[in-house]
């Protein structure tokens, strides 16, 4: 069955329409200043250089305090945040104190290390939080100005879980405005740069905490993710992240909520440095759900069936993947098979041409009670007058308006879908799952690009928005996804892959990205790269 007549129609109307509104854009770009300055200051203290699970050993340990540790962030922060423009509002006195409650609880700790580890495997430890997740006494506006004066009064379940951990935070990060654009860039908080390239995106919508986290700013921090909105700025900042399999880390606490069939799309889910910190992370993170993901069985890479999948077939929605990617997951697959003794199979999965029309259909999709989920321009309403995109677009062209282009954009574009979803599209949408979770099972691996591009300039995205699908497909597929960092490229930016595993083998790919971090380095301090002009 192929595409009807309409639907082809549509489709290029919808392509025109971002072309068309976007075609001036680069006339009203806001332009970035970074007083000449190329890239970041390398890490000095070596306490920003160990993993999350490290630091809180040596605290407990009383090899270091952790107000050394908090500090050293601090310092970090304060070096680089100017440049970077990662995190938009901080808690460091609140965090110096915590750091202090924590030291004299070690000090007067009776039952040793090993009851502190049990108990509180986090202690100590300094974290930073995407500003969209409730963080008590944090703003909480998701770059919304009507939102800006929004205090959260709780946490979010998921920073609730950490802190109870031991976790100190930070304070919160930037991100696109309500969420849903793959720059993080908002009119209250401004746009935020990558520290590979500060002339570069850092992805989103989880993009500060990516950018915080490259910059060896902060060591472990949390994203939500409903189109790739963790993996995109793991992959475009050299760090790694996990898309928990669907239900097992609560979604609670973070705006704009998921409306509609969207709540079995969004997750929640760890962003670091250090693929160690992942297990530990998912499994405080998952609370009473953790259990169901085995996280503590051994897995044994060499027995695990290994699948690539170089591209999506050639949509003509998204941009061809870039060599140097197709090289990078070329080079995985020569590793796994002469490191393991393994054989890994190269497919071609034709429905993955399809990726952003199953995202979008499924995403505008009533929910099981009928209800359509809430328009992208009503979340752009709340707390003031109805936004009427078309005339906020004009209002934009005039700098008046209080919503960047990228949402404008989107708004416009909402305007053209349909309420009624594509027959033939929902059909491929069962067939991809189908055919997956078939093929993967309870031991398969499936290798695919995190994105067809790598770190973008500023602003280009608009030219080429739906590049996205190669994460957001995943996330309708309800599958476990970890992003791994693969080095970097000839210009001096991070490469990447993203693991994919079957439903609830969240396991499979953390492990995976293990063995991968030990075969190609892991994150790159970016201090010490530089990126071509």
């Amino acid at each position: 069955m192929a595409l009807t007549r309409f639907e082809r129609f549509l489709g290029r109307l919808l392509r025109a329409v971002v072309w068309m509104l976007f075609a001036a854009f680069k006339l009203f770009a806001p332009q970035q200043r970074h007083g000449g300055v190329s890239r970041l200051p390398s890490i000095t203290n070596p306490l920003l250089l160990l993993p999350a699970m490290q630091l809180a050993r040596k605290i407990r340990r009383k090899e270091v305090t952790s107000v050394e540790v908090v500090q050293a962030y601090i310092d970090r922060i304060q070096e680089v945040n100017p440049l970077i423009n990662a995190m938009v509002k901080d808690r460091f006195s609140a965090a110096l104190q915590e750091a202090a409650q924590v030291d004299k609880l070690i000090e007067e700790e009776t039952g040793g290390e090993d009851v502190l580890e049990d108990r509180l495997p986090l202690l100590g430890v300094p974290i930073t939080v995407k500003e969209a997740f409730a963080l008590q006494g944090m703003p909480n506006s998701t770059g919304l100005l009507t939102r800006k004066d929004l205090v959260s009064t709780v946490d979010a379940p998921s920073v609730a879980l950490l802190k109870r951990a031991g976790a100190i935070p930070l304070g919160v990060t930037n991100c696109s405005e309500l969420c849903m654009w793959l720059e993080s860039h908002n009119h209250l908080y401004g746009i935020t740069n990558n520290p590979y390239d500060l002339e570069r995106i850092v992805g989103g919508s989880s993009g500060g905490e990516g950018s915080i986290l490259a910059a060896g700013a902060s060591v472990i921090g949390i994203g939500s993710d409903i189109g790739g909105s963790i993996r995109i700025p793991c992959f475009f900042n050299g760090i790694f992240g996990h898309k928990p399999s669907i239900g097992i880390v609560s979604n609670d606490g973070q705006h704009p909520p998921p409306s509609g069939l969207q709540m079995g799309f969004l997750c929640t889910g760890p962003m670091c440095r250090y693929a160690e910190d992942l297990i530990p992370m998912l499994n405080i993170m998952g609370g009473p759900n953790a259990h169901k993901l085995s996280l503590s069985d051994k897995v044994d890479v060499k027995k695990l069936r290994f699948f690539s999948v170089p591209h999506n077939g050639g949509s003509p929605l998204v941009s061809p993947v870039d060599p140097e990617l197709l090289q990078a997951q070329k080079m995985v697959v020569k590793r796994l098979e002469e490191d393991l003794g393994i054989k890994v199979q190269e497919l071609f999965i034709p429905q993955l041409k399809y990726s952003f029309q199953i995202w979008g259909t499924m995403m505008a999709s009533p929910g099981k009670d009928g209800k359509l989920p809430t328009t992208f321009a009503e979340l752009m309403s709340e707390g003031g007058k109805k936004v009427w995109p078309v005339w906020e677009l004009f209002k934009w062209f005039l700098g008046f308006s209080s919503h960047t282009i990228a949402a404008i954009g989107l708004a416009l574009v909402e305007m053209f879908q349909s309420s009624h979803p594509s027959p033939f599209i929902v059909q491929q949408k069962d067939s991809l799952q189908q055919d997956l979770d078939k093929l993967l099972g309870t031991d398969g691996v499936l290798l695919y690009p995190s994105h067809p591009q790598i770190a973008p300039k500023h602003h280009h995205p608009i030219f080429t928005p739906f590049n996205f699908s190669y994460t957001g497909i995943f996330n309708i597929l309800g599958l476990p996804v970890t992003q791994c960092p693969l080095g970097l490229s000839s210009e001096g930016l991070p490469l990447g892959v993203q693991i994919v595993a079957g439903n609830l083998q969240d396991r499979l790919s953390l492990a995976t990205a293990l063995y991968l971090e030990n075969a190609f380095g892991g994150w790159r301090d970016p201090g010490t790269t530089t990126a071509k002009p």
